[in-house]
């Protein structure tokens, strides 16, 4: 089985190199997202399919848009039996997205080219934008998206900061639904699986005038955990920690459920080809117990005392469960002074949202786009980082408030003959958000103990010009420019738990206020130049920036310290292709990118301790300058038939230029080192993915497909090291689908992770020196059965 398994893997491997492949992007003709063409064809097409984007603020073909973008249709992504946003990262290159673990509630870890966020904190600014529907994202809590009637997701790799603007740094992740269209179709989805999956899916479109239309789609998926919590006690009578069960049922819950619920609607009113205005409301819900963990390593040389037991026990190897279990008991009992603390163990999130947006043609050739959102969500979550009986980290509950209001306004038009396309606009956002936090960190001296409420008001303003002038039928120059200023301020609350004053360290924090206030502008030159009709290069100048702050965690009023924006300049070449009539498609992109004032989270930082304490640590800083150089290549092949391969390849090369003494270095020997990389940086990636649908004539179709992808080494916080290491791995996913032939009824056998590897999504430590690491692992090999009737 293994000599089998190796054959395949590094089979696979080879021909994503050789045909330089990426995800086969299988976007319905779009433009606002009115999309009509499908990824699998109802008659097999024997060409790549034309893929219509707007990434520019107009419709252009991939093809002849200059910039490195990956669109995946809702049609392929149901394919590759991908179900959130998480899940398109595989196939795509330089993109790494991490569902995150239970220190950071309902939150995603988003990397592009090595430039990211992972941290949770809604005062800190994702490093990749993501929109749904045009309507900005601006925290990384409530990001895990389900992928419910999609129409297409783009990914814009590089910094898009006249493009996307703030945050934006690494690139921009867009996701765009399907509209109204009043043709009064539908579908029903269910799917039973592994570990008494249960996923529904619906929707309906309906007609309600012949110019109003409305279209409402639902998801609720259920799972039991992967990760089992057994009862330490239970497992191993006789060394001091009692029992709560007795044996052999020592399993108190199971970690990594799933419990996810949302809907959305969409009201399209379009009374002349001149008018369309598009309202959409969604709701999203979860509700499971929270991430699953495993302890990786084991060894506290902290100086506080972790032991509440009255047997002398040291923190070490005993703790490590196995591959999906853990021993965390959500608890951290009396010890002394300090009272019991007991955690949930659960997540819940509510969120929701209402959209609306205007497109209105003033003349021929203008048209005048207007989006206005409000977006608010509300989640508890909890954490236990020892995942054991001892108390060393115990955090929660946790609630996170957040709302914000948002208004874009475009004015999108041709001029000079149809040579000059140009975009004005400006951009505003207010949000605000309220983190309560209740800490038990009794690896501290002296233990910490308390109970934060932080409001933090925010607010960003941005104008924004991008034009693109047709010099000849074959050569055209882009150039773009956006200048935002942004706002906050954070006040900051450390009381105990009855809402008493602290002494210590507590004593000047509590009440304290930081601030932050900043501008910026951003700039993009582009030439790009038409070779052949379906040969396009392009050169291009490109910068973005990711919004600086205050310390949002601080454990004493010394580290409540300023972080200063960090920016991106990127140079990039790109060629576009499609070659032998459009049977294959080939996409390459290379870029080398200067990095400054880059933002990591310290867990080290002994010069903000008060004299003679030992305080953790969880400060945003900015570590010093990087280069960083890659390339990348897409690749779709359609060589007979119902036959369709698509695979990507992408490397990125990071290197560390300056690292700030502050942060790490000879200053800091416990922070960020030269030769480490930033958190969830892959140099390599690569997937591979091949189908055949099979006609079978009266019966209808068969349409097996398999898809791969690899994943090189990466780490799971800024200070990489053996602990926090993410090692390789590649995975495997397989589908069989088979159809009617009026194609309204489906149904499909999938198997992901079909090899069982065992791998690691996230990996964090408690601090440098503890001594306590622990790791998210992903899901083992799972099957699905799942039918659809569309009607």
């Amino acid at each position: 089985m293994k000599t089998t398994r190796s054959i395949l893997l590094k089979s696979a491997g080879w021909l994503a190199m050789a045909f330089a492949a990426a995800p086969a992007a299988f976007a319905q003709q779009a433009g606002g997202s009115d999309a009509a063409a499908q990824a699998v064809p109802a008659v097999p097409d024997r060409k790549v399919e034309e893929i219509i984007v707007t990434a520019q603020f107009r419709r252009q073909n991939l093809q002849r848009t200059p910039i490195a973008i990956t669109a995946v249709s809702g049609e392929m992504m149901q394919a590759r039996s991908q179900v959130s946003i998480a899940d398109v990262a595989a196939q795509t290159p330089s993109v790494t997205l991490k569902p995150n673990s239970a220190n950071y509630g309902s939150s995603l870890a988003a990397n592009i080219r090595g430039v990211g966020q992972f941290d949770f904190h809604p005062a800190l600014e994702p490093g990749v934008g993501l929109y749904v529907d045009d309507v900005y994202y601006a925290t990384l809590t409530g990001s895990v998206l389900d992928l419910l009637d999609l129409d297409r997701v783009e990914v814009l790799r590089g910094p898009q900061g006249t493009l996307a603007g703030k945050n934006s740094i690494g690139g921009a992740i867009k996701l765009y639904s399907k509209r109204p269209t009043g043709d009064n179709s539908g579908y029903v989805s269910g799917t039973y699986g592994s570990r008494n999956r249960f996923d529904l899916r619906a929707m309906a479109d309906i007609g309600i005038a012949q110019d109003l239309s409305f279209r409402l789609t639902g998801v609720t998926r259920s799972q039991d955990g992967y990760i089992e919590r057994r009862d330490y006690g239970c497992d191993h009578p006789g060394q001091g920690i009692p029992a709560t069960r007795d044996a052999p049922n020592c399993v108190l819950s199971r970690q990594g459920e799933v419990g996810y619920w949302a809907t959305r609607a969409a009201l399209r009113y379009k009374p002349s080809s001149n008018l369309e205005v598009n309202i959409i409301g969604d709701y999203t819900a979860e509700k499971h117990e929270i991430a699953g963990g495993v302890l990786t390593y084991a060894n506290y040389k902290g100086a506080g005392d972790v032991n509440p037991f009255a047997t002398p026990i040291p923190f070490d190897s005993r703790f490590i469960c196995g591959r999906y279990c853990n021993y965390s008991t959500y608890t951290s009992p009396a010890d002394g002074a300090l009272a019991a603390s007991t955690i949930p163990g659960r997540l819940d999130y509510t969120g929701w949202g209402l959209s609306g947006q205007v497109e209105w043609k003033l003349a021929d050739n203008i048209q005048l786009v207007g989006i206005t959102a409000y977006r608010k969500y509300d989640e508890t979550f909890s954490n236990e980082d020892d995942l054991s009986p001892m108390s060393v980290v115990l955090g929660g509950p946790n609630n996170v408030k957040f709302h914000a209001w948002s208004n874009e306004l475009r004015l999108t038009g041709d001029t000079l003959g149809h040579r000059l396309h140009y975009t004005l606009g400006g951009y505003m956002i207010d949000q605000e958000s309220f983190y309560v936090s209740r800490q038990d960190i009794r690896y501290a001296v002296p233990a910490l103990v308390f109970v934060s409420g932080d409001p933090v008001p925010a607010k960003s303003r941005a104008v924004f010009a991008h034009a693109a002038y047709d010099l000849t039928d074959k050569l055209t120059l882009t150039g773009g420019i956006r200048y935002t200023k942004e706002e906050k301020n954070y006040t900051f609350r450390r009381r105990d738990r009855d809402g008493n004053l602290l002494g210590g360290q507590y004593t000047t924090l509590d009440g304290k206020t930081g601030n932050y206030s900043g501008d910026n502008v951003d700039y993009r030159a582009n030439i790009s130049y038409q070779i052949t009709p379906r040969i396009n290069t392009y050169v291009q100048w490109s910068t973005g920036f990711k919004g600086g702050g205050v310390n949002p965690r601080p454990y004493s009023a010394s580290q409540v310290v300023n972080f200063n924006p960090e920016k991106l300049s990127t140079w990039e070449v790109g060629v576009k292709s499609d070659l032998f009539d459009r049977r294959v498609r080939l996409n390459l992109a290379a870029y080398t990118s200067d990095y400054k004032d880059i933002q990591l989270t310290l867990n080290s930082c002994p010069q903000y301790n008060p004299p003679g304490v030992t305080l953790p640590c969880a400060m945003p800083a900015n570590v010093g300058t990087a280069r960083i150089k890659g390339f990348e290549a897409e690749s779709s092949i359609r060589l007979f038939g119902g036959l369709m391969y698509d695979g990507a390849i992408s490397y990125t090369d990071f290197a560390y230029k300056t690292i700030a003494p502050q942060a790490g270095g000879a200053g800091n020997p416990n922070g960020v080192q030269f030769g480490m990389v930033p958190p969830y940086t892959p140099k390599w990636k690569w997937s591979s993915g091949i189908q055949y649908e099979i006609d079978a004539h009266s019966i209808g179709s068969f349409t097996p497909r398999f898809d791969i992808s690899h994943q090189s080494t990466i780490w799971g916080v800024a200070v990489n090291s053996p602990r926090t290491q993410i090692n390789a791995y590649t995975l495997a996913n397989a589908r069989l689908t088979w159809r009617n032939p009026k194609r309204d009824l489906e149904a499909s056998l999938e198997v992901t992770n079909l090899f069982n590897q065992y791998y690691y999504l996230t990996a964090s430590e408690v601090s440098v020196t503890t001594g306590v690491a622990n790791a998210q692992p992903g899901r083992p090999r799972e099957w699905a059965i799942t039918v659809r009737k569309s009607f």
